[in-house]
């Protein structure tokens, strides 16, 4: 397991009435296959930085182990023609995260979660707005499906949505239904307008934190795609 155990069934017990997991303990942040949610195709370890009532905070270090989608053949999805790119054939694989690490903010019942990106020497870049369905936490992390459309937020205040066309791409190969891209849309459309009134978590100042240096970078569990168990439901 990714979590931290002690004493076995007792730390699983423990944590069955504790709801919420300690700063530097590690979790797995999941996300489902869009064309089967019964199989996840994305697993990321990560270190909790705070998790509350109002906000889960996580940090994905640089080097991390994931598992990220591929094509049948091996190739990047993103290099993969976006008229195909759905419809061939996928598997999963393992991977390292490379370059500078990722903070990722989500608070309960949001249908995205906001991720803080720097450049090397700890520059801020942007946020990144995920549009995903709200998380369903369990015993040891959490587990989403991604919505295929994004916002990109600039250090002065503009923001630019993202992936568009794999969106529209998405509805054509039958990904999503008409009504849930119009939800998707809603959900967008929410988050603009946090943006606009500069409210949480942009104005909270998470650019300017930092990791606890002595944090070790999470092992990726052989058993990253269990299904998740019902502690934390």
């Amino acid at each position: 397991m990714v979590g931290t155990r002690e004493g076995g069934t007792t730390r699983a017990a423990g944590r069955a009435r504790q709801a919420r997991w300690a700063p530097g303990e590690q979790i797995l942040w999941r996300y489902r296959d869009n064309a089967d949610p019964h199989r996840f195709h994305i697993a990321r370890p990560v270190t909790v930085v705070q998790d509350t009532d109002d906000l889960l905070a996580v940090w994905m270090a640089p080097g991390t182990a994931v598992v990220k989608p591929v094509l049948a053949d091996g190739t990047p999805v993103h290099r993969e023609p976006l008229a195909t790119r759905y419809t061939k054939a996928r598997r999963t694989s393992h991977d390292q995260w490379f370059g500078t690490g990722v903070l990722k903010l989500a608070r309960p019942g949001d249908p995205w979660s906001v991720w803080l990106f720097w450049e090397r020497g700890w520059l801020f870049k942007n946020w990144y707005v995920n549009l995903e369905e709200p998380r369903r936490r369990w015993s040891d992390g959490i587990d989403s499906q991604d919505h295929f459309l994004d916002i990109c937020v600039y250090p002065d205040r503009h923001w630019e949505w993202r992936d568009e066309d794999e969106f529209a791409q998405a509805q054509r190969d039958g990904l999503m239904t008409e009504a849930q891209a119009a939800e998707v849309r809603s959900a967008g459309r929410a988050a603009v307008a946090q943006i606009g009134a500069w409210g949480r978590p942009f104005a909270d100042g998470w650019e300017n934190w930092r990791p606890d240096p002595g944090w070790p970078v999470p092992r990726l569990p052989e058993n990253w795609d269990r299904p998740p168990d019902p502690l934390r439901s």
